[in-house]
């Protein structure tokens, strides 16, 4: 508890100066003003975030949170509980769609097994087990409030690795059979809206059997009636350790002044977690794209943030966030490599 508190106590505003004073070059680059639209916003933010009016995003690590769902036995998915731990390791030897798209992207990938419920002896995975998967949230909590703390410390954790090892950017992604199962049941809880809007087909849950599921996430709502103004309360209720990783990593990049892309649905959903914990968290996340995952929209509605990508995605893993990465650091490239009016001899 104390790394979470002291975490959470290091989050500040944006640099309103910094983001003044690149907002004024950005203006003044050879171009009309707003002509670059997207890019032009996230090179502001990204001074906000760093306080450099030339901020750099080529050190790229995308984080992946590992971990089962006990809610597997109400038949909320249809694939095997295994695919999560094959899954896993495959992350480790590169061979996912996230560890496909990063190395385009030139990011490293850190899988990282928090409660996957089997051991995982593979070279290349981060061993940070919370617990061997959590408890069937239609029963009874998910985990213990201190299961809950726990994970988020072990994001702040690996993400305060990866900032030491002079990464400048993070990405969230995860790896969780049903997990959108848990991430539908935060969305519906902290935003208010009812399960049966938030709830989708994960990884292609036949539709005729979405009422069951979303009536699984309604279950779990009534049975732990978690209390939605209390981030921890909310994760350990009817949450995922794989999703409070995440959400320790955005709290740990909002922290260190380090800017966060978030992935899809999933990773909406420990956004939320994370902001709820600290709103000013919030400042610190770049969305990547805008997941066809039915509570997506509403999720992202909610955080009042706006997806820069639409591509129809909805594998997760972190996929979305990677291919942002891209766009991210073209933005740094425009405000570098540009020069302004003034430089061209251009009188305006």
């Amino acid at each position: 508890m104390d790394l979470l508190k002291q975490t959470i106590s290091k989050i500040g505003e944006l640099d309103k100066e910094a983001m003044a004073k690149a907002k004024e070059r950005v203006d003044n680059l050879i171009k009309p003003p707003g002509s670059l639209g997207r890019l032009e916003e996230i090179v502001i933010q990204l001074a906000g975030i760093t306080g450099e009016l030339y901020p750099k995003v080529d050190k790229k690590v995308v984080i992946v949170m590992a971990a089962d769902h006990g809610v597997f036995e109400e038949g909320v998915v249809v694939f095997p509980q295994e695919v999560t731990e094959i899954q896993t390791r495959n992350m480790a030897r590169g061979v996912t769609g996230v560890c496909a798209l990063a190395k385009q992207a030139r990011a490293d990938v850190v899988p990282v097994d928090i409660g996957v419920k089997v051991d995982i002896d593979e070279i290349g995975i981060i061993s940070r087990k919370v617990k061997y998967g959590t408890d069937n949230m239609a029963k009874g909590p998910a985990m213990s409030r201190e299961e809950a703390i726990k994970s988020l410390e072990v994001g702040i954790q690996v993400a305060e690795e990866q900032i030491k090892k002079g990464k400048n950017i993070l990405a969230t992604g995860e790896m969780g059979i049903c997990n959108t199962t848990p991430s539908a049941a935060i969305v519906s809880v902290i935003g208010g809206y009812d399960p049966f809007e938030v709830t989708g087909i994960g990884a292609n849950f036949p539709v005729e059997r979405l009422e069951h599921k979303a009536g699984v996430v309604k279950r779990a709502i009534e049975i732990n009636n978690p209390n939605p103004k209390d981030g921890i309360d909310v994760l350990a209720k009817v949450g995922g350790l794989e999703i409070g990783g995440m959400a320790g990593v955005m709290l740990a990049g909002a922290a260190n002044r380090v800017p966060v892309v978030i992935d899809g649905f999933i990773s909406l959903a420990a956004a939320l977690i994370a902001c709820t914990i600290e709103p000013k968290t919030k400042n610190f996340l770049i969305p990547s794209h805008a997941s066809k995952e039915k509570g997506a929209v509403y999720a992202a509605e909610f955080l009042g943030l706006k997806p820069m990508l639409y591509m129809d995605m909805r594998l997760g893993e972190g996929t979305g966030a990677v291919l942002a990465l891209n766009l991210i650091e073209a933005a740094t490239y425009m405000n570098n490599e540009m020069i302004t009016f003034a430089e061209a001899g251009i009188p305006v």
